[in-house]
């Protein structure tokens, strides 16, 4: 979907984003009219310290131009991801960004559908809901039952809660790509 520059354009222009908030500046970037920029994606920023979770926040479905969403998502995964604490300038240096561009989502009906490794899983029903990224079940090295689980437990359900009909269960892939060190 995208090509080298138009992803490493997304990867700078989420490492200013979150550098002009920590500086207290205005964002200065020069932004493309590239029409892929434009279009209305689900995404998600993810920040990484030695490959340790720093952040992570996105958009499922996408409301904003993806320009926007990964302005706003950077942003949010370095000072709003209730799970840590803010992003500290010295720690920029140390910060790998990866970003992850989602496809639509797509209803489950069977489990024989989910691939490792190619999709990402949410699941919801009417109180709640919990996903994970493609990515995910490969860096923990789960099976498709592991990471139906984890999926469960993310969203505060038990394991099992996939098989319930009062929850749906998604897929979706997602385009991955993350900034060279």
């Amino acid at each position: 979907m995208l090509n080298s520059k138009q992803k490493d354009y997304l990867l700078r222009l989420a490492r200013e984003s979150i550098l002009s908030k920590l500086e207290n500046r205005d964002l200065k970037f020069e932004f493309s009219e590239e029409e892929i920029f434009n279009e209305k994606l689900g995404a998600f920023v993810t920040l990484k310290i030695d490959q340790n979770l720093r952040g992570c926040i996105g958009y499922v479905v996408g409301i904003e131009p993806l320009h926007q969403t990964i302005i706003d998502m950077a942003r949010a995964a370095a000072f709003s991801d209730p799970r840590f604490s803010k992003v500290r300038k010295e720690e920029m240096k140390l910060i790998q960004i990866e970003i992850s561009i989602l496809s639509p989502l797509i209803e489950v009906n069977s489990i024989e559908e989910i691939k490792i490794g190619r999709d990402g899983l949410m699941i919801q029903n009417q109180f709640t809901s919990g996903l994970l990224l493609p990515q995910v079940a490969i860096e923990w090295n789960w099976d498709r039952d592991k990471f139906l689980e984890h999926t469960c437990l993310k969203a505060g359900l038990e394991r099992d809660a996939w098989k319930s009909k009062e929850n749906k269960l998604f897929r979706f892939s997602a385009e991955i790509f993350f900034e060279r060190k």
